[in-house]
């Protein structure tokens, strides 16, 4: 390990792929990449490089060109579209700071480096082999030297765009998620209301939105403190992320003590029945707030709407009835549900 860089000392060694059919070229890779400190994965032709890809995940590939059964140059084409959906199903998914100095290089990277090794050094094969996805090119005879210099720039490359990729991830997060409930934000809410609500009416489908409000949330602040009303917010939102379970719809705090629910494609039976379930859910918690009027524990009101969005139309339709329906449970008493469908 003495050969690599202290910039790659991670808990996982970069690893590299191997494709070439000729056997003793393969060995002088493995041991030139295995000498500078790196894990190496071999295979004799493109279609085993493909096959091996998924579970292995290197952080580069070096191909060779000519090869039986699938050439590199194929290959480059479909390791390329492989690893470009790997990164984008990657950095889909949160990424928690704790993690970016111990995953492999390719895990957030959106195109794994691959570097073409081959005795073909004419100008139409070079174009070919960029024009296939190739990060870079060296010729046979291998300049040993270079090629240790390449795989390290490339590496270097991958894991400094790694690295802007997370900080751009995690600058998405504040900016969307609410700091204290770990949910939607109120600008994540409104974006992701427009943007369901237009492709609603173009598909002509229904969209439900439920407004809630903590009973006498003030009245807690003041008797159990501002801690406690911090926690009340997260254990709510807890509550609601948990009952919202459709990948579609969105849990967002919509200011102070309302949280709001999107839930694209839903009827209104089914945004009732989700409304009951948090509301059942919030009062399951049996949260002590002995200045409630309505209940020993803490209660929720909740205004339901439900809409079939068209272009003629305004989404602001919907949150004002959704936002009448929790005014007139809170006028009714608190601690039940109201619900209103719109007509657009």
């Amino acid at each position: 390990m003495s050969g690599i860089s202290p910039f790659f000392m991670t808990k996982e060694t970069p690893v590299i792929l191997v494709a070439d059919d000729d056997k003793s070229m393969r060995m002088l890779l493995r041991e030139a990449m295995e000498k500078e400190g790196y894990r190496v994965v071999e295979v004799s032709d493109g279609k085993q490089c493909l096959d091996v890809y998924a579970s292995v995940k290197p952080d580069l590939v070096l191909l060779d060109a000519v090869m039986p059964i699938m050439d590199g140059f194929t290959c480059c084409k479909q390791l390329s579209k492989i690893s470009s959906n790997f990164g984008n199903s990657t950095l889909a998914n949160p990424v928690m700071e704790s993690s970016l100095n111990t995953s492999a290089i390719s895990v957030l990277w959106n195109s794994t480096p691959i570097l073409m090794i081959t005795g073909l050094d004419d100008p139409e094969s070079v174009d070919r082999a960029f024009e296939a996805g190739a990060t870079d090119y060296v010729t046979k005879p291998i300049h040993w030297a270079v090629l240790r210099q390449r795989v390290r720039r490339l590496l270097q490359q991958a894991q400094l765009y790694k690295q802007f990729e997370a900080a751009t991830h995690a600058l998405q997060e504040l900016v969307n998620i609410d700091g204290l409930t770990g949910v939607a934000n109120r600008r994540r809410f409104d974006h992701y209301l427009n943007t369901k609500w237009l492709n609603l009416a173009h598909e002509q489908l229904p969209l439900s939105l439920i407004l809630c409000d903590i009973d006498y949330f003030k009245l807690y602040n003041d008797r159990y403190g501002h801690p406690a009303g911090d926690a009340c917010l997260q254990k709510v939102a807890a509550v609601l992320n948990r009952l919202a379970q459709r990948n579609e719809d969105l849990v967002a705090r919509y200011g102070g003590e309302e949280f709001a629910v999107i839930m694209p494609n839903t009827h209104a039976a089914g945004a009732v029945h989700v409304a009951a379930s948090i509301q059942a859910g919030v009062r399951e918690l049996q949260m002590d707030h002995s200045e409630s009027e309505v209940s020993r524990y803490l209660t929720l009101s909740l205004g339901v709407a439900t809409t079939f969005p068209n272009f003629e139309s305004s989404l602001t339709t919907l949150g004002m009835a959704a936002d009448k329906a929790l005014y007139q449970a809170k006028a009714q008493g608190r601690n039940r549900i109201i619900l209103k469908q719109v007509k657009c």
